[in-house]
């Protein structure tokens, strides 16, 4: 007996499926299994019976053959309602949820694969309990340090085994009603277990070979470890196992000041931990505007962080609980100690356990999922969403992608996606907002340049506050005021940017930031008065003037 798979046209419901399979079935087709939903069946035909008697019994029966192809008995395709998949999804975050909810919604038959926690890193062990952690930091932080006079506040000692406690009660019921409780809502399978490519049609599952028209990866990032000797000899930390922590440590040591390592060891910090950030850089968040990073550094310093900028590790070691850094600085070695040491050097896609050369899927240099504009790989029936591609880690551009690939996989829009004007947010006290081009990158790009950089203390939210720390920084084409990139350091800075994203998105000018109206005692009046400046000494203005 010889298998074979058709491509049929025409079918619309399962009583299509029952026309095609009798008419197979008089020809002497065998094992027949037909989904009108793929607009394929797939069956076996004796050595005698050749495919043009295939296409009669087709045409026969009023529907359309497509193209003929023999499959290899060894690939066990499944058609059965277990596995005939219009799209078929590995992760389940941000990304696979989007594309799931909007592929639904074209009436494609969508399964999930999950090997772990549903809700992927966000609601699980990012963005969510993170968050909620840094509020608590905050206020611990405000109880024991306030700027106003007459205000008796104090804090005791933390008991962070309550707050871990509640923080995993908040997770559970976000991940229960933003995921969990979708999958019955909208009705689509959720598989449990690994996913692992067998060929570029085909995933296995514990055992069980999966079929699907589209496949969507969705399966983000973890936390990257440094190449650090010693390391593994010592009981480090990572953004994930520090959040279970049950007891705030006398000293932390943070590897890595990017967003996550400034985020957790600030959090800490403000729980009643000593906290020493590390960083190989000579300057903090060296990506960003120069200004930005002059005003984080500066705010960190003063809220008591030990920043070490320009570190050359050299090992790590653990004696009884103490954990050593070894580390040299200007030429002079350093010993760091601490109670416990947190990892904080970027993260990594999760591609290893997907097999992803059998299915023809390209990968790039950190084994990140290389995509096109359309958001496909390199085998065409592949797709890949949010962070393991290591585009800009943020659920929402995962859900904006994992929508897109619903769009294009099964709607055949063929949108392209366009992350050309994404903000981003660092969590920290202040806060770090920005969106849009940095100066530089304006520069390289062509473009001449205009710019306006507004301390914090002309903002009168700030003020009031008494909070005066931080920066705006407005950056322009000098020819035309277009607003080009809007960066922020100050408390707020993640609501104040959306307007900017609306901004530099739809193009306005520096001008259309003059004539808007701005609500006194925001901090949004922040970015108009960074566009006033352009011309003005906003020093000199009265109130609310314009």
């Amino acid at each position: 007996m010889n298998k074979f798979k058709i491509n049929i046209q025409g079918m619309t419901c399962t009583g299509c499926e029952e026309h095609v399979a009798v008419a197979l079935e008089k020809i002497g087709a065998r094992n027949i299994e037909a989904s009108f939903r793929r607009g394929e069946a797939v069956f076996e035909l004796s050595d005698d019976i050749g495919v043009e008697i295939v296409k009669k019994a087709i045409d026969e029966a009023k529907y359309q053959l497509g193209e003929i192809e023999e499959v290899s008995p060894q690939e066990n395709v499944v058609l059965g309602d277990d596995g005939d998949y219009d799209l078929l999804i590995i992760g389940s975050g941000g990304a696979a949820f989007s594309a799931a909810i909007k592929a639904i919604e074209y009436g494609a038959k969508v399964g999930m694969i999950e090997r772990g926690t549903v809700g992927g890193t966000c609601v699980n062990i990012g963005c969510v309990p993170s968050k909620t952690l840094l509020r608590a930091g905050e206020i611990n932080h405000l109880a024991k340090v306030n700027s106003f006079t007459g205000l008796q506040t104090s804090a005791g000692e933390v008991e962070l085994a309550p707050l871990i406690k509640q923080k995993n009660k908040l997770v559970s019921e976000l991940r229960n009603q933003k995921y969990v409780d979708l999958i019955d809502e909208y009705g689509f399978d959720l598989i449990e277990g690994e996913a692992k490519f067998v060929n570029e049609n085909i995933v296995e599952v514990n055992g069980k070979k999966l079929s699907a028209k589209r496949f969507l990866i969705a399966t983000g990032a973890s936390p990257s470890l440094p190449s650090l000797s010693g390391l593994e000899e010592v009981d480090y930390l990572t953004s994930t196992t520090l959040l279970e922590l049950r007891k705030v440590p006398k000293r932390l040591t943070v590897i890595g000041s990017g967003y996550i390592g400034m985020e957790l060891g600030q959090l800490f910090h403000n729980l009643g931990s000593e906290v020493t950030l590390m960083q190989r850089s000579e300057r903090l968040l060296k990506e960003y505007d120069p200004e930005i990073s002059e005003a984080v550094e500066k705010a960190l310093i003063e809220q008591g962080i030990n920043l070490v900028k320009g570190a050359t590790l050299e090992r790590v070691e653990q004696v009884g609980k103490l954990k050593k850094v070894h580390v040299t600085i200007d030429g002079k070695k350093k010993v760091v100690e601490s109670e416990q040491l947190l990892v904080a050097t970027g993260r990594k896609p999760n591609t290893d356990s997907l097999n992803l050369s059998a299915a023809g899927v390209e990968v790039g240099k950190r084994k990140e999922i290389l995509i096109n504009d359309y958001a496909r790989t390199s085998n065409e029936k592949v797709y890949a969403a949010g962070d393991v591609t290591l585009g800009p880690q943020f659920v929402y551009v995962a859900a904006y992608e994992g929508g897109l690939v619903a769009d294009n996989a099964i709607g055949g829009l063929n949108k392209k996606l366009d992350l050309s004007v994404v903000p981003g947010v660092i969590f920290t006290n202040p806060s770090i907002a920005t969106v849009g081009l940095t100066e530089e990158q304006a520069k390289e790009k062509g473009y001449e340049v205009k710019t306006t950089v507004l301390p914090l203390d002309a903002v009168p939210r700030a003020i009031v506050n008494r909070e005066t720390t931080g920066v705006f920084k407005l950056v322009a084409d000098a020819k035309t005021l277009k607003v080009l990139g809007v960066h922020i350091v100050s408390e707020n800075a993640g609501d104040v940017i959306y307007a900017a994203t609306l901004a530099v998105k739809f193009g306005l000018t520096v001008e259309d930031l003059k004539e808007s109206l701005a609500p006194y005692l925001t901090m949004a009046e922040g970015l108009k008065l960074a566009a006033l400046t352009f011309d003005k000494d906003v020093s000199k203005l009265s109130c609310c003037a314009g």
